[in-house]
């Protein structure tokens, strides 16, 4: 679960940091300032799926090392369900973005 907890914390103070400069910029630097802070919270984003895909490397060679005969049963357990949880946030993530997006679309002009 700690593998899991250090992206999503990751991203919960990226989204701090951003809420903070974007306030500031806006009457400070104006666009500028808001368009720096919404490119720090997209490499952020960009690196925490990368860790994600790279779980699901990782539970992929330690399925195939226990094929071979290789690896622990108890290290791939790990990392599928390392790799799993993963997935499960990401997902879950994409589904509150998409329902964001969804209520904004609704809200009236």
């Amino acid at each position: 679960m700690g593998a899991v907890a250090g992206p999503a914390l990751q991203a919960l103070q990226a989204y701090r940091t951003t809420q903070g400069e974007a306030g500031a910029g806006i009457g400070a630097g104006g666009a500028g300032a808001v368009a720096g802070a919404a490119g720090g919270f997209g490499d952020m984003l960009q690196s925490a799926l990368k860790g994600v895909v790279d779980q699901g490397h990782e539970a992929d060679r330690q399925s195939m090392a226990a094929i071979s005969g290789h690896a622990n049963l108890l290290d791939v357990v790990s990392a599928v369900s390392k790799a799993e949880l993963s997935l499960q946030t990401t997902i879950a993530v994409r589904d509150r973005v998409v329902q964001a997006y969804q209520d904004i679309m609704r809200m009236p002009i």
